[in-house]
């Protein structure tokens, strides 16, 4: 995308078959203004669409099925067609069905991501272990991303509008988390964190804190002593990396207290430990983004919600913000890369932006 091409093709994957994905994906682009800020296509079949067309039935736009990315109608919703044949679709039902296309889906999104056919991918809710095959060994989206793209490593950031978490360990079992908190890792991911800060949230002088991994941050050795001998040296090594970097902090307190607001990122050691506080106290809609890939992608903060699948109960707000959430990390990506490459912009911009901050003083005074 550049900056002639102000709207980015935006790929959807169903997610589960049988769960909320293909409803979130309908009501969220039955809001003319995504069409407006986006070229989206679907990632599943006209039937399948068609099916839960059914269950939305506020979602009466019209739609293009597309097999050839050259034939994309940019004022239209177009859907690409993974497959062709009759599939029995049963809502809120675990069964081969709903992951064996779940995987289809994601599959072909994925690759179109990686040959650059789209710009972004928001991903629906998978079953992780009903998506399991010989083809799809991991525990989510996240670690198959990160090796279909090659790259050494990956952060899940979790945003909303007053806050983010970023996390250490991902999808660990409780007992296995400590062999994961090392110095190079947390170092490592720090840099991820920092890098997509500045690139991917516009954030030049990013302050991130540190959560430490026992009860009050194992107070000063007496609960454990990974703060002592590990966080607190990859803090300082960050530092040298000129990061600002600030910690560790007990979790509890750090979040009970409101501290996040004073960080523009928080990266926590475990799971738990950072989307619990994440859900509890994020204001607005959360997204889960994948920050430290080649590309962009996001999805909602919420699983396949079985329960109340194919019954159009299904809350799309999430889903919807992940969306706006790729498109702004797009934009944002393009101008980073455009002043890194033009210093002679970027000076421009800074002696506009001084100059209106003296106009702003003269107004005050």
């Amino acid at each position: 995308m550049n900056h002639e091409q102000q709207k980015p093709v935006v790929g959807f994957t169903c997610g589960d078959l049988n769960g909320i994905g293909l409803e979130l994906i309908l009501k969220s682009l039955a809001d003319s203004r995504i069409t407006e800020t986006c070229v989206p296509v679907i990632f599943a079949s006209n039937k399948s669409v068609n099916f839960y067309r059914k269950v939305v039935p506020d979602a009466n736009f019209s739609y293009q099925s597309v097999k050839d990315f050259t034939r994309l109608n940019p004022k239209q919703i177009n859907v690409f067609n993974c497959w062709e044949e009759e599939v029995q679709i049963t809502p809120g039902q675990l069964n081969e069905v709903g992951g064996k296309y779940a995987w289809q889906s994601l599959q072909q999104g994925v690759q179109s991501l990686k040959e650059g056919h789209i710009h972004a991918l928001v991903t629906a809710p998978i079953h992780k272990k009903n998506i399991q095959s010989e083809a799809f060994n991991y525990s989510g989206h996240t670690p198959y991303l990160k090796a279909v793209f090659e790259v050494e490593d990956v952060a899940m950031i979790m945003t909303a509008e007053n806050m983010r978490v970023a996390l250490l360990t991902e999808h660990v079992p409780v007992n296995d988390i400590a062999k994961f908190v090392t110095k190079e890792n947390i170092v490592a991911k720090l840099k991820i964190v920092h890098a997509s800060l500045q690139r991917d949230f516009g954030i030049d002088k990013p302050k991130i804190a540190v959560l430490g991994l026992n009860p009050h941050a194992g107070d000063e050795g007496l609960i454990g002593n990974e703060e002592e001998t590990i966080i607190k040296p990859a803090i300082r090594e960050a530092k040298q990396h000129n990061m600002l970097v600030f910690g560790p902090y007990s979790a509890d307190a750090f979040f009970a207290r409101g501290h996040y607001e004073k960080f523009d990122a928080v990266l926590a050691m475990y799971h738990d430990q950072g989307l619990i506080p994440f859900k509890s106290l994020a204001v607005g809609e959360g997204v889960n983004y994948t920050a430290g890939l080649p590309v962009v992608r996001t999805s909602p903060d919420h699983g396949t919600a079985f329960d109340i699948a194919g019954k159009g109960k299904a809350d799309h707000l999430s889903f919807l913000e992940a969306t706006y959430k790729a498109i702004d990390i797009l934009h944002k990506r393009l101008a980073y890369d455009d002043m890194r490459s033009n210093p002679l912009r970027k000076m421009s911009n800074m002696i506009v932006a001084n100059a209106q901050d003296e106009v702003i003083r003269e107004d005050a005074e």
